[in-house]
């Protein structure tokens, strides 16, 4: 199956430091400012002036578990400010680009994201979008009342319900309903709003939203989910998919079954962008782009790099094995399984030592990786454009800012020469850009889902 579009869509997805986890160490990095906003102006600029889809940052409400004090020094998930307030920040300093958050719905409510994701998108001028996620992290838990996560099925079955409730929240309001006529004294029609009443397993959100409808309707909902209550929720719901993919056939694969079930779930593929993350080193000849690779790989302590190991394959402690020895046999985890898996099966498929296997994930977290020239890259991504695995990318740079700057300046300059990336933007809003339709309003498209609401009731007391 074909990708979805004639041109690739590209994110800038920003972890923190860097992806890579001696990114932080490289030194043109500038991790002494992960709380200055001008960091983070500067890299939307980047990526704006290469007419980027999306600026996309990654959260998590507490520290990842990172075994040995030593191991923990050498991360750089001690300082992760909020990225709702930066992507607020970002709407007076951007135009055009995509601004999108990862919020979880494992340790937030529905009403309070709805509200937050709207806001952003009403000052952006329809720029927003959220990544949903389901939080991995055993700290998470305990930051909010909690011992340990609730299990892998039941966050998916909580995550399916969230969405559901924000995007009706999102509707609450029909698209003119806000009069400001100062003549009638009437700031909106009372006819145009409508309340939610939803009593579910996990939520009683009574609505309406205090927030007029979005400009895009519905900000653009990204999932990155890959376990298969994950697949069926972003086949059922996402506009983007973010996936890691070690290769080009286990993307395409990827792909292929997931745009089969999203016509499954009766929506048009087309409208589906899959953008699986990459990990790129652009260098001007194939030598300098090894030894570049080579020096980031130095910067990783080996203690950090095992211990990133156990957190990705679900916590599990593989100090009693010898590192030399191959991946020992482990039971299902209750984080991430879907990079468990492809971890378990990088190891058995290449042969790789627990060492070995530690320095691979440590480095792309099952993402795929390259050093190279700006032309390798660009054929390597037209590779995987062209067959279908995938619609675009999501660039996690492995140091910041100069990371980005680098693909920028040497690689989409390419892309753009053949055709494979635009030269600028199409349209006003994210979803203008990305070629996705605006969401039609649920109580429009169907009168009969309307709950009136219970702020203007009468009062019930008898005066005396």
């Amino acid at each position: 199956m074909p990708a979805n579009r004639d041109r690739m869509i590209l994110a800038a997805f920003l972890h923190n430091g860097g992806a890579h986890p001696g990114g932080w160490r490289h030194p043109s990095a500038t991790p002494e400012r992960l709380q200055d906003l001008s960091f983070y102006q500067e890299i939307a600029a980047t990526a704006e002036r290469a007419k980027f889809h999306v600026l996309f940052l990654g959260d998590a409400q507490g520290m990842f578990h990172i075994a040995g004090r030593d191991a923990y020094a050498g991360s750089d998930g001690g300082s992760r400010p909020d990225p709702t307030l930066i992507l607020g920040a970002l709407c007076a300093t951007t135009k055009q680009i995509g601004l999108v958050s990862t919020v979880s719905t494992t340790f937030n409510e529905p009403y309070a994201v709805a509200r937050r994701i709207g806001t952003i998108d009403h000052l952006s001028r329809g720029r927003a979008g959220w990544n949903v996620v389901t939080s991995t992290n055993e700290s998470e838990a305990r930051n909010f009342g909690g011992d340990q996560l609730m299990e892998h099925d039941q966050r998916y079955a909580r995550a399916e319900e969230f969405v559901d409730v924000v995007k009706t929240l999102w509707d609450c309001w029909e698209d003119d309903a806000f009069k400001y006529d100062k003549k009638t004294g009437r700031f909106f029609d009372t006819d145009k709003l409508h309340a939610l009443g939803h009593v579910g397993k996990f939520f009683k959100v009574a609505g309406p939203l205090n927030l007029a409808r979005a400009p895009q309707g519905h900000p653009v909902i990204i999932q990155a989910g890959a376990s298969g209550p994950g697949r069926a929720l972003a086949a059922r719901t996402a506009d983007l998919i973010f996936t890691a993919q070690p290769h080009m056939a286990a993307a395409k694969k990827f792909a292929d079954e997931m745009r089969e079930s999203i016509a499954g779930f009766g929506r048009d593929p087309r409208h589906v962008g899959i953008i699986p993350s990459i990990q790129l080193l652009v260098r001007s000849t194939e030598a300098e782009a090894k030894a570049a690779e080579a020096e980031l790989l130095s910067l990783i302590p080996p203690e950090r790099a095992l211990s990133q190991l156990q957190m990705l394959l679900g916590g599990f402690d593989l100090s009693p094995f010898d590192p030399n020895g191959p991946l020992p046999d482990l039971p299902l985890s209750n984080a991430t399984q879907s990079n468990q898996q492809k971890l378990i099966e990088m190891a058995r498929t290449e042969s790789l030592s627990i060492r070995q296997l530690a320095q691979r994930a440590t480095v792309s977290r099952a993402s795929w990786s390259m050093a190279g020239t700006p032309e390798q890259i660009a054929d390597a991504l037209a590779d995987w454009f062209h067959c279908g695995a995938a619609d675009g990318f999501s660039l996690a740079p492995n140091y910041l800012p100069d990371g980005l700057t680098e693909f920028v300046d040497h690689v989409v300059p390419v892309l753009q020469k053949r055709g494979l990336f635009r030269t600028d933007y199409e349209g006003e809003t994210l979803r203008d850009n990305l070629g996705l339709p605006r969401p039609v309003n649920t109580f429009v498209a169907d009168p009969s889902r309307h709950v009136e609401p219970a702020i203007w009731a009468k009062p019930t007391r008898q005066a005396k």
